[in-house]
């Protein structure tokens, strides 16, 4: 009978498996890749390519952005972001693009950041324009706000929250925890439930302090993550910085099918490196899916205007691919472990690589790495999720209590379990959330790109730019923050620090 129950259970999950990858198959091998790339081809475009024309400037804003008297500023929403994108994917996810797609993916993943970052710029304005005040004062956005204000489509923002909510709020936590104490305890022998207990408390302590708890964390965390990662980077490129434009150059042919990439005895096409490489890229600065928008929403930025957060936002896709994801490439490629025919596969290749350049003591390194990477993941995915469980009770704390100990609970069975079925009805979750977020983005695309140009119009007549709602008039009747006493209030908690 038990052998018969089991015979049942596998059928039903070997069925789901089959179902749910045929769903992905569609959404993240077709259809997504193909709208996320186009829009952001189409943002970039319409904004005459903005995220190289204003790149200095982007700088300019975040560092005028770091300190205000109260509220969260840029720098903290910036690193919150950061701390989400930033994981493993950065790591084991360009190991992935390499061993699939070969070293012309990386071309690839550049590219799709370069436009994913106009994509990023008008998520962010937009879930500027349309945030809220919250029962505590605190700002409010994302998607799902401006699917409501904007579209007056509250069952979209619905929707979205809904599967945001499952995939980071839930299982993506899970999935963190579970990399977490496994990689803790491959490297030290650590007891997996113990951990799981320690990440809960350390996690409780976090969440349960909210928004501005998650953020003034993230700002510790992900300076020192991030860092010391591309530390180890730079040396390991530093000991082979003769081999350097060799790599660079591959990478480049390689993508065009210029040189056959070959490694491990495995060659590479052109049409692997590009579906690779885009694929890995967009899972890694999420451009596009809505994600990020949730916590931009949340700062009070530095102009006072929706476009500069804009500015910050698209310097965390260049971050997260251009710069982390490209350190990893660099540790792989320049150890020559990918030339080996016992190279590894996924975060294995990476630590394989380290170990070939600096020793055994990496193995440490990676797994320090990972907790840091990871846990700061959770938090923020949690600020994610918080924002969309207020959307749902219409900015009111009610049941966050009870969201805040479900989230618990599933790191901690994350930390000590492990579902592929769950894993994947999570990309499932995303890859709606990025579909209806890129139909509201197309929608509003129009005022997004008026408003982003009405800041770099003042800009060019010599002013520090600040909204004004009344020239736009699809915000006439919307219940906004940008009102004259909330600008008021904004430039007085920056004390008017920006200098031009």
């Amino acid at each position: 009978m038990t052998s018969t129950n089991g015979n049942i259970l596998g059928s039903i999950n070997d069925t789901l498996m089959a179902i749910i990858g045929s769903v992905n198959g569609v959404l993240w091998g077709q259809l997504l890749v193909y709208l996320l790339v186009g829009v952001g081809i189409y943002f970039s475009v319409r904004l005459g390519f903005i995220q190289i024309r204003q790149f200095r400037h982007s700088i300019h804003v975040l560092k005028s952005g770091r300190d205000i008297e109260n509220g969260i500023s840029s720098y903290q929403v910036f690193c919150t972001s950061m701390a989400a994108r930033v994981g493993t994917g950065n790591m084991a996810g360009v190991a992935v693009a390499l061993t699939i797609g070969g070293p012309g993916a990386i071309f690839w993943m550049w590219l799709i950041a370069l436009f994913g970052m106009s994509t990023a710029f008008i998520e962010s304005t937009l879930a500027q324009v349309y945030k809220v005040k919250d029962v505590d004062g605190q700002y409010r956005g994302g998607p799902a706000y401006y699917m409501e204000q904007g579209l007056g489509k509250r069952w979209m923002g619905t929707l979205f929250s809904i599967c945001l909510i499952i995939a980071f709020g839930f299982v993506f936590n899970a999935v963190q925890a579970n990399t977490i104490t496994d990689a803790l305890h491959h490297s030290f022998g650590w007891n997996e439930t113990t951990q799981g207990i320690v990440i809960v408390v350390f996690t409780a302590f976090f969440i349960m302090g909210g928004l501005k708890r998650v953020a003034n964390a993230s700002t510790k965390i992900v300076p020192i993550m991030a860092v010391g990662y591309l530390a180890i980077a730079l040396v390991i490129v530093a000991m082979n910085i003769t081999e350097l434009p060799a790599v660079l150059t591959l990478i480049v042919k390689s993508a065009f099918g210029w040189h056959e990439a070959v490694a491990g005895g495995v060659a590479f096409t052109a049409s692997q490196a590009m579906q690779s490489g885009i694929a890995r890229g967009l899972f890694s600065n999420e451009a596009g899916m809505g994600s990020a928008a949730n916590v931009a929403a949340s700062a009070t930025p530095n102009p006072n205007h929706p476009a500069s957060q804009g500015f910050v936002q698209m310097l965390g896709v260049f971050v997260d691919t251009i710069v982390i994801c490209t350190a990893s490439a660099a540790m792989i490629m320049l150890s020559g472990v990918m030339n080996t025919p016992d190279a590894a596969t996924g975060i294995g290749l990476l630590q394989q690589a380290l170990s070939n350049q600096l020793g055994d003591w990496t193995t440490y390194f990676i797994a320090s790495a990972i907790l840091l990477f990871c846990f700061s993941s959770i938090i923020a995915n949690y600020s994610y999720a918080e924002t969309n469980i207020m959307f749902l009770n219409g900015n009111t704390k009610k049941g966050l209590l009870i969201f805040r100990l479900c989230v618990l609970g599933m790191v901690m069975f994350g930390a000590v379990a492990s579902l592929p079925v769950v894993w994947s009805l999570a990309d499932v979750s995303m890859g709606l959330m990025a579909l209806v977020n890129i139909v509201a983005l197309i929608f509003l695309s129009g005022l997004a790109i008026k408003v982003i140009k009405d800041y770099e119009e003042q800009l060019k007549a010599g002013k520090t730019p600040e909204f004004d709602r009344s020239k736009f008039k699809e915000l006439k009747d919307i219940e906004g923050a940008w009102h004259p006493d909330t600008i008021a209030e904004a430039r007085e908690a920056n004390g008017n620090t920006f200098d031009k």
